[in-house]
């Protein structure tokens, strides 16, 4: 594995890993007032894109870090849909 992949998924791991709290606090609290809707909305339309990029460029950095961040983005969504 080149070092330059090592590096994006060293990335991956430290921007991915900073939504697991605020899944956790929104499931704890079962509160999501003060989080938007519509930037989750965006964000994930996003995440998604660079999904498909990341598979198409062939790196695991990016398909693994957005494919991690929709499973926490769509979370969200759902607890803020849940505990509206």
């Amino acid at each position: 594995m080149p070092t330059i992949e090592i590096l994006g998924l060293i990335a991956a791991a430290l921007t991915t890993s900073a939504f697991i709290p605020q899944v956790y606090k929104a499931w704890k609290y079962k509160s999501t007032k003060d989080i938007s809707m519509t930037m989750y909305l965006v964000f994930l339309v996003g995440i998604i894109l660079w999904l498909f990029y990341g598979i198409a460029i062939e790196s695991l950095s990016v398909a693994v870090a957005n494919g991690v961040t929709i499973v926490l983005a769509l979370a969200i969504i759902i607890a803020k849909i849940r505990y509206k």
